[in-house]
């Protein structure tokens, strides 16, 4: 659907890359500017998670892309970009605020060239600010927004949320900017410049939980709550709880519901009470109703009762989940051509039944740079000589590897 939008990435880390999966995933031709030695997220990967020396941090977000990797500090670099500029609809880059500019690759720069370009930043906290040049990371950015505050309680105190939802909501909300600055273009024919940081993420993520602690004008103290209650503004069952094989979530429920499926005149005698104002008895009752029984009898009489409910599901388990099987959820890709493969998550959305296809991966830093450049008009006399200076890194030239579309 985006097979006309030419996207250069000055991205790395996760929001950047996340952002520029889903344009490529939907058809833009996203080209990856890499430093000579790689993007960082070559280089690491928590837990050590790689796969023939592959990072899975890199596989995780920069499917359906193409690998530049060039020196932007040597002057021969600038025609190259002068001339991959020119080609493009989009920038996007999280670098820090000004180092583009030291670059001269910044907004000002470009725009001058080209009015009409795209130009996305993602930054830590903000472009300007008292607090612009404080470093950003999705734990440190789950902070300051704080989304921690209220994932845990008095008990736990701070919790941080287990995946990087911050940058990856970052992406997307980078993402749906382009797209809408690409409407733009497309009927206006003028640029727009776009910027979202993480911070900004971080607090969009709680627009309902923020929107209420401020309207309910109360201290702190009402985010207090017994640790079974998954929020501190949802009536209880609302939360997570225990049984005897397994964890289970309730949503919102009515509370005779709760009581008549589980037979309990202990939660019966709860039915009137005010399940916000008291949650945490109420809580503490349910967790002692639902300690010693198992999964298959709570679930059997959940759904003859219509209750709001799910089992809680580690990874192992969802991978083989019926329904994430059906929605195509996951995508087993053979790694950089080789035997050992990949478990990856795949595109969101559906579009017209379907997912968007898997193109590959970009294995090695630089690994289109030859293409990239004979694409920008460089004779294959001139590549080899940008290679053999270093201005741009390319891989050896060696037979094609088998196709790693699964």
């Amino acid at each position: 659907m985006l097979d006309q939008m030419r996207v250069v990435s000055f991205c790395h880390y996760l929001q950047g890359p996340a952002c520029t999966q889903y344009l490529a995933d939907i058809g833009a031709d996203v080209i990856k500017v890499e430093p000579p030695e790689g993007a960082f997220e070559r280089r690491w990967s928590g837990a050590d998670t790689f796969v023939d020396g592959v990072s899975a941090f890199l596989m995780s977000a920069n499917r359906n892309k193409r690998s530049l990797a060039i020196d932007l500090k040597r002057p021969e670099a600038r025609a190259i970009m002068d001339r991959l500029i020119e080609r493009a609809d989009v920038i996007v880059e999280n670098f820090r605020p000004g180092v583009m500019d030291r670059l001269g690759l910044g907004y000002d720069a470009v725009s001058k060239r080209k009015p009409e370009i795209i130009y996305a930043s993602g930054t830590a906290l903000g472009a300007t600010g008292p607090a612009k040049d404080r470093p950003g990371q999705d734990l440190l950015m789950q902070a300051r927004s704080g989304l921690m505050s209220v994932t845990g309680n008095h008990e736990s105190g701070p919790v941080a949320v287990g995946a990087a939802t911050v940058d990856q909501h970052g992406g997307a909300l980078m993402a749906m900017g382009i797209l809408a600055a690409y409407v733009k273009r497309l009927t206006t024919g003028k640029g727009t410049r776009i910027e979202t940081s993480l911070f900004a993420s971080g607090i969009d993520l709680q627009s309902e939980a923020l929107t209420k602690y401020f309207v309910l004008g109360r201290d702190r103290l009402v985010l207090e709550r017994d640790m079974h209650v998954g929020s501190w503004y949802h009536e209880a069952p609302y939360g997570v709880y225990r049984l005897a094989d397994c964890y289970v979530a309730l949503s919102m429920n009515e509370a005779a519901k709760v009581a008549d499926a589980l037979s309990s005149p202990r939660l019966a005698a709860l039915n009137e009470i005010d399940r916000f104002q008291e949650r945490d008895a109420y809580a503490r009752a349910l967790a002692d109703e639902l300690a010693e029984r198992n999964f298959a009898d709570v679930a059997r009489a959940f759904d003859a009762a219509g209750v709001w409910y799910e089992r809680v599901q580690f990874y192992d388990e969802l991978r083989e989940d019926p329904q994430a099987v059906h929605n195509q959820a996951f995508r087993e890709v053979p790694v950089a051509g080789g035997e050992r493969t990949a478990t990856l998550v795949n595109h969101p959305v559906r579009y017209d039944g379907a997912l968007p296809p898997y193109k590959g991966i970009p294995w090695e830093a630089g690994q289109h740079t030859r293409e990239i450049l004979a694409e920008l008009g460089y004779e294959a006399g001139e590549i080899e000589g940008l290679v053999a200076d270093a201005v741009v890194v390319a891989p050896a030239k060696r037979a094609k590897a088998k196709t790693d579309i699964a």
